[in-house]
């Protein structure tokens, strides 16, 4: 009869190979700031859902970090991960001394400022700045985006080299503007009916 320690059965043969257990590998939202980001963006989902078809991959602006930052994340809600990260522009309104910090919003036209908020991502169109996505503001912090003309384009003042050398990258008018690089990645990552939310 096979003897036992606990309740494990010892019966002589061979013991099977163990598996040592894995480190968890950190989640992307254990990174400062970014689960009340996806928090205040789930919110927004469940706030705006009649307008957004899409709800598993989200845009997430972090303005409380520098320009110089990847601050732009697209995440995947339902899978608890950040797929991609990229550098994002503020408006020059937002930061009249070009510290690279976001400093104020607005909503204002003429503004030239960001605005927080929860937005719809609209429609490509061909623009002053190559294929640009349309935004539409879902709250009374953003509502005059459409008509603004905020929306999500490339522009070459944006760019890793910029971040490295100066300490920060260039300022919009109030738009979401990425590196020319990365511009085909986030159109298709943040396609139409998606959400796009931006806080500080």
């Amino acid at each position: 009869m096979a003897a036992t320690v606990g309740s494990l059965a010892l019966s002589g043969q061979p013991a099977s190979a163990v598996t040592p257990p894995r480190e968890p590998e950190v989640s992307p939202f254990a990174k400062p700031t970014l689960p009340l980001l996806v928090q205040q963006a789930v919110a927004a989902l469940d706030r705006h859902g009649a307008h957004i078809r899409h709800r598993d991959l989200v845009g997430l602006v972090d303005f409380g970090k520098a320009s110089r930052e990847t601050r732009f994340h697209v995440v995947d809600v339902i899978g608890g991960k950040v797929v991609s990260s990229h550098l994002v522009s503020h408006g020059s309104g937002s930061d009249p001394a070009n510290s690279g910090w976001v400093q104020r919003f607005s909503n204002d036209f003429g503004s030239n400022a960001s605005s927080p908020g929860a937005y719809l991502t609209g429609a490509t169109y061909q623009g002053k700045h190559g294929r640009s996505r349309r935004l539409i503001g879902l709250e009374e912090a953003n509502s005059a985006a459409l008509e603004r003309g905020i929306v999500i384009h490339a522009a070459s003042y944006v760019s890793a080299d910029m971040a490295m050398t100066q300490g920060r990258i260039g300022r919009s008018q109030g738009c979401f503007a990425f590196a020319n690089a990365d511009i085909d990645c986030i159109l298709e990552q943040v396609s139409e009916g998606r959400l796009l939310f931006a806080a500080k």
